[in-house]
């Protein structure tokens, strides 16, 4: 029932991007940890990629494609329903590339930052989104 209740709200996709966030936060220390590492390519996640499927997952989801899967269910009646960020969430282990450059430390640095602005500013707006839950469960402004 709470899966069915968020599913609609911008809590899934906050949670998938915060997942991306950390994940791309330890690609990135790795590179500054062996900036120094005679033959190491520095390595990233593809934003661009966790973008497209991030919005294909989004764009699944409010076109209606979450459906249950099996006819049978489960016993009891119930029913399994789909999750659209189930690939997003499978596939950020596939999104990995390597850079043929040497790049230097600031730009490294300069991504890091970047990606921790990133990972707060959707850490912000998911304690928003669950300030407001409390607020209407608990019936009060």
């Amino acid at each position: 029932m709470l899966n069915e209740m968020f599913a609609n709200s911008p809590i899934p996709v906050l949670e998938q991007l915060v997942n991306f966030a950390q994940s791309r936060h330890n690609v990135l220390a790795s590179n500054v940890a062996n900036i120094d590492t005679p033959g190491y390519r520095t390595r990233d996640l593809s934003t661009d990629q966790f973008q497209a499927k991030l919005k294909s997952a989004i764009e699944e989801r409010d076109s209606g494609g979450v459906s249950s899967l099996g006819q049978g269910g489960l016993a009891g009646g119930e029913s399994i329903k789909y999750d659209p960020f189930a690939k997003v969430r499978d596939d950020m282990n596939n999104i990995l590339y390597h850079d043929q450059s040497n790049v230097g430390l600031e730009q490294q640095v300069a991504a890091m930052t970047k990606n921790h602005m990133q990972h707060n500013l959707a850490l912000t707006i998911l304690n928003s989104q669950f300030r407001m839950l409390q607020t209407a469960v608990s019936e009060r402004a």
